[in-house]
Formats: C-alpha cells, structure tokens, sequence
C-alpha cells in the first residue's frame, strides 16, 4: 500500500494555504484598487480644478492664449479643458469633452458617459458673469493605472507563492529528517540489533518520539538479558535432576545397583522427578500467569484458619530440620477476598523458601495481622537475609538463584516470581524487606473483605 510521505504532505499543505491566502488577497486587493483607483483620480482631477481656477478670471476664460497653456499643462496627464465664455459659447477641447462638460451644465461635478465611456467632470465658475470651465478625464486612466496596480500586486503574490512553496519544502525536511532517522532505528531493531539509539533533537514532539523510542530499546535490551539469563539459570536446574535421574538409571540397567542399592537410587530418580514436575509445573504457571486464560476464582475465605492450616502442616516439616515455626495471628476471623488454592500455594512457595535458608535453632515465623483495611500475613525467617540490593529485584525470574546458587541452597528462581504473580492477580501485593530474626520477611498484603 502506498502511502504519502510526510514531506510532501507539508508542502502540499504549505503550498495549499499559501495558494488561498493568495488568491484571497489578490481578489481583496483588486477590488481595493479599482474602487480606490478611481476615487484617486476625482481627488486629483479636484485638486488640479482649483489650482486652474485660481489663475483663470474672466478676461482668461475669453483668451484663447491663456486657455491653450492651461490645457498644455495638463494634456500630459489625459486632461481635457472646456470652457464656457460668458457669451455661452464653449471651446477649448474636442467634441467628446465638450459633450462631457455640456452634460453637466456647468453647474456641477461627477462622472458622465458619453458613448458607453465614464468621464470624470469638475467644473469651476470663474467671476459673476457665467465663465466656468471643466476639466474632463477618462476612467479609463485610472482603469489602467489599477490594472498595473492588480499585476504588480499578482507578482508579488506569486513571488509570496513560490516563497511559501519552498519554505514547506524546507520545514518538511526538517521535520521529517529525525523521523526518517527513528523509522531507520526501528527497522534495525526489528532485525536484532539493541545497540541503536536516536538523537534526541528537533522539535520537542519528535524529541519525544526519539526518546520513546529510545527507552523501548533499553526496555528491550534489558529484558532479552534477563529471559537470556532466566534460561541459564532454569537450565542449571534442570541439569541437576536430568542428571541424577541419567546416572541412577543406567546404575540401575546396567545392573551395578543392587538390592538396597537399587532401592535407594529408585527413590532417588522418584525425588528428582518429582523435583522436574515442580520446575515445570511452575514454568507453565508462570507462562499462563499473563496470559487472559488463567483463571482464579474468588472466595470470601478467613486467612487466619488458612494460616493454621499451613502451619499443620509446616510445623511438622520444621521439625525435622530442628527449626521452629512461630505463628503470630489476632483471635477470630480475619477475612479476605482471595483464591484459596491459589493464596495457599503462595503460602506454602514462601514457607518452602523460608525452610530452605534456615538453620537448624532457627525460627521461621508466620505473622499475620489486620490493620488500616487490609490483612498483612508476613512468612519470616532467621536465616543468612538478602542484601539491601536484593530486595527490590528478588521477584524478577531467577536473579535470585543466579546471585546465591554458588553460596547457599537455592529453588529454581521461579517460585518468588510466581507467587509475586499470583498475588497481583488477587488485588494484592506482596513485597521483600528484612526480618527481626536476622532473616528475610515476604508479605503478603490483601483487602479485607
């Protein structure tokens, strides 16, 4: 599909507005002109009318010497002179001119026609006897002289087209050049290159275009390096069950473990297998998480009995690592709007991290407490804690186990995301911070319902 470029739409749009601006004022001015034009000429014919009545009296109106150089004066100018003697004879001028003052009787000034021409008249009476005289002059003069005035006028508007002609020309490039360098930077985008970036210049509106475009490109170059690191670290995890699960395996076919031994290594590949469908469970999960299809159902449920259900069953599990687990919680109800399933599987991915961090004598704490219209059940731990630079990463996919996995025991790096996820989904949030116990506190945070 073809489309018209930016440029030339400026121009044609330049060029449009300055054509009517021009086609307007060229009308207005024509009409000005002719209608000014003649007005002109009746103040001048006026004007030059009194100048000769101040130098005529009655013995000039009779001689026909002083008449000849008032009418050499002003031939040049396409004046004609009548006179009327007082005898009431007229001379001075030819038959057309003498018709043109005649019409008037002397008496007044205007314009006559004679055989379809417009003549202006003034007439001036000279003494007490009846001399007068008029000064006849064709419209047509000043026809023509607003006819030079209209074509200088279309020259100059013309010359005022063509300029505004090339000024569109000008500014269009101006203003498409840096878009032109933005399409060229989003095209090299499009084919993989991140380390393209557009000069923020020009107006402020295509500046903030090259900027837009700009931070799209670090957002991008940013999270391709984290999904890239994301993948190594779920690699890394998923290495380590593949491996055991293809080492016991070929013990077990080869017939090199035995009885007690191939018991221990069926239990083994039992245990990382059950470990991979974890990973995986949770990595499709997190995919559905975003996507319209994943559903929650909502209930009205009390989370002070859903705490005490995790506890059951958590409690038990701390003991066998010698930990304790504390439960801090208000008597009664305290409660929330929530998927149950969902909320518990936030729950138990928190404990579960908590249990992982935490030595032996240590507690872990589920605290839960009901205050300013929300529920705030926090899962504590006395292990090792995060730096202060973790915190506000440690919901980002892997980033977590990427930093620790070389120091302490670590999940998969996908279980904080998950659950991060999960409570944005239920109206909630859920965020990082220390813990009294010296070690990490993950809270969640819910409405009251």
């Amino acid at each position: 599909m073809n489309r018209t470029s930016l440029a030339l739409r400026i121009t044609v749009v330049c060029l449009a507005i300055a054509a009517v601006a021009v086609v307007v004022a060229g009308l207005v001015a024509a009409r000005l002109i002719r209608t000014t034009g003649t007005d002109v000429l009746r103040q001048s014919l006026s004007a030059q009318a009194d100048v000769v009545a101040s130098q005529l009296d009655e013995t000039g109106i009779g001689n026909r010497l002083s008449v000849g150089k008032v009418a050499e004066v002003v031939r040049g100018q396409g004046i004609d002179v009548v006179v009327r003697r007082p005898n009431g004879t007229l001379g001075g001028a030819g038959t057309t001119a003498a018709i043109a003052a005649a019409r008037t009787g002397f008496t007044r000034s205007g314009t006559v026609s004679v055989e379809g021409e417009q003549y202006l008249v003034e007439v001036r009476t000279v003494g007490t006897k009846g001399a007068a005289f008029a000064l006849v002059q064709a419209t047509e003069i000043g026809e023509a002289r607003g006819r030079t005035l209209v074509r200088n006028t279309v020259l100059a508007l013309g010359a005022g087209l063509a300029v505004a002609a090339i000024a569109g020309l000008v500014l269009s490039r101006m203003l498409s050049r840096p878009l032109r360098r933005v399409a060229s930077v989003a095209s090299g985008m499009r084919s993989g290159r991140r380390d393209l970036r557009v000069p923020v210049e020009g107006p402020s509106e295509v500046a903030d275009v090259a900027k837009s475009v700009n931070e799209l490109a670090d957002a991008l170059q940013y999270s391709e390096a984290r999904q890239r690191e994301f993948l190594l670290s779920v690699s890394h995890e998923l290495r380590t069950p593949l491996t055991a699960v293809t080492g016991f395996a070929e013990a077990i076919g080869d017939g090199v473990a035995e009885g007690e031994d191939a018991r221990r290594a069926g239990q083994t590949i039992h245990r990382e297998a059950e470990r991979l469908e974890r990973l995986v469970s949770d990595l499709l999960e997190l995919a559905r998480l975003g996507a319209d299809e994943f559903r929650l159902d909502p209930a009205r449920l009390d989370l002070a009995a859903l705490v005490d259900e995790c506890a059951d069953v958590w409690r038990l599990r701390c003991a066998r690592q010698d930990v304790t687990l504390v439960v801090e919680r208000p008597p009664g109800e305290v409660p929330v709007i929530a998927d149950p399933r969902r909320l518990r599987q936030v729950v138990d991915g928190l404990a579960e991290n908590a249990l992982r961090v935490t030595p032996a004598g240590a507690p872990i704490v589920f605290s839960l407490v009901a205050t300013d219209g929300q529920a705030r059940l926090a899962v504590r731990d006395g292990g090792p804690g995060l730096a202060p630079e973790d915190y506000p990463v440690a919901f980002e996919r892997g980033v977590l186990n990427r930093r620790y996995r070389d120091r302490r025991p670590v999940g998969s790096g996908i279980g904080l995301a998950l659950a991060h996820g999960l409570v944005t989904r239920m109206g909630g949030t859920l965020t990082a911070g220390p813990a009294p116990e010296g070690g990490a506190a993950f809270t969640v945070a819910l409405r009251l319902g």
